[in-house]
């Protein structure tokens, strides 16, 4: 029997995030599985008919059956809403219509859609949490911990991990922390540790032909909510004094402007900035100009099952980063296996001693080897495929 499942995500395929967090795996997990795809993708990427048709047609080759929905963004609570019944709807009659064996949903928006199929149909309901969203959403100063869209969101998030049939989780750290909730004692459903992974086959080192005169500190993806920008900001300013030939590439869609404002306030100069957009297929060219790679995140109670996905990518591309402490297992990974180095504290005095560390790094040729090799152990994304089609095959149907 072939094997049929609904995976439902609320980020778009049309988006980064859902090519190298969705596609990548999906393309290699539908080989000899019947995958219906439902996202729900943004007005702005919707528009872009080139990169649609190519998206559109990397998903059908590779035999998935996409079915995209509009995302609704205002007003928020309303609009959302509005998106998990239409997720049902036509979850709904995809299950029946291909009599669908599994739901995967992949974080909490899409978990609800799914927690209603599976009381709807019994379908199996496997629960990729993706970290403790509803905190993640007050650490990021989204939500006050005391409103109600914060209970409304625990309160789902207990009926999830009650109901699956089958959890992920991005770290071991947020698998000892759930095994502490009250309402899990003797009732842990089974999970699966799968961290953020990266395509090593495109996240590779790249042979780069430029000019190499320049110390390039480069940061990829997104730089509001829970991301520390000032501080990396602040960061490369004390590079500046190290190495005043330093340049700043930043690869970001969609907040430019607040990303020159904040390097403005750092006292940076525009002549040590090159701030781009790129596609997800251009980022590794883009990754192989840096030296090295650097990002702050919060570090907060949520952020114990966060995983970042550009910490698999930069050290795909064999380059070395600069992180902090506190965010899942980042500081053991790069201080382990000496890829880079894990600030503990913000201040001048640490900024300064861990950027010589990480010069010292990027000095040293030995490091892209380590860089890559702490990629496969950690970060690789055959052994993430491999543990999602061990999920599947455990929630198989019986024949």
């Amino acid at each position: 029997m072939t094997q049929g499942i609904l995976y439902i995500s609320y980020d778009g395929m049309l988006e980064p995030l859902g090519q190298s967090q969705v596609l990548a795996y999906l393309k290699r997990l539908a080989d000899g599985r019947c995958i219906h795809l439902l996202s729900f993708e943004k007005a702005e990427d919707w528009a872009n008919l080139t990169e649609r048709e190519r998206i559109a047609k990397n998903i059908r080759d590779a035999g998935i059956v996409w079915h995209p929905l509009r995302y609704h963004k205002r007003p928020s609570a309303l609009a959302t809403l509005w998106d998990i019944a239409c997720g049902i709807t036509v979850g709904l009659w995809l299950v029946v219509r291909h009599r669908l064996h599994i739901v995967h949903a992949r974080s909490y928006v899409s978990s609800v859609m799914a927690l209603a199929l599976k009381r709807l149909t019994g379908v199996k309901f496997l629960f990729d949490m993706r970290g403790f969203w509803a905190d993640e959403r007050v650490d990021g100063g989204l939500w006050p911990r005391n409103g109600r869209m914060f209970s409304i969101a625990k309160w789902f998030e207990q009926r999830f991990l009650m109901s699956a049939d089958h959890v992920v989780s991005l770290t071991q750290a947020a698998v000892r922390e759930m095994q502490q909730f009250s309402y899990l004692q003797d009732n842990m459903p089974p999970v699966t540790v799968i961290p953020t992974c990266a395509d090593l086959a495109r996240f590779k080192p790249i042979t780069n032909e430029q000019d190499t005169s320049a110390f390039v500190l480069g940061y990829v993806g997104s730089a509001g909510t829970w991301y520390l920008f000032d501080e990396t900001a602040s960061c490369f300013a004390q590079l500046l004094h190290l190495r005043p030939d330093a340049r700043f590439l930043i690869i970001n869609r969609g907040e430019h402007a607040y990303i020159r404002e904040r390097l403005a306030a750092a006292g940076i100069p525009d002549t040590a900035i090159e701030l781009t957009s790129a596609t997800h297929a251009e980022v590794p060219l883009q990754i192989a100009r840096m030296n090295a790679g650097i990002f702050f995140i919060k570090p907060v109670f949520s952020k114990q099952a966060s995983a970042p996905t550009k910490l698999a990518e930069f050290l795909g591309c064999g380059i070395p980063c600069l992180g902090n402490a506190g965010v899942g297992d980042m500081a053991e990974v790069l201080e382990g296996e000496q890829v880079g180095v894990a600030l503990k504290t913000f201040d001048e005095a640490s900024m300064t001693e861990a950027l010589q560390q990480l010069l010292q790094l990027v000095a040293d040729p030995a490091t892209s080897v380590r860089c890559v090799a702490a990629a496969q152990r950690h970060f690789s994304l055959d052994e993430g495929v491999a543990r999602y089609a061990a999920v599947y095959e455990e929630l198989k149907p019986a024949l």
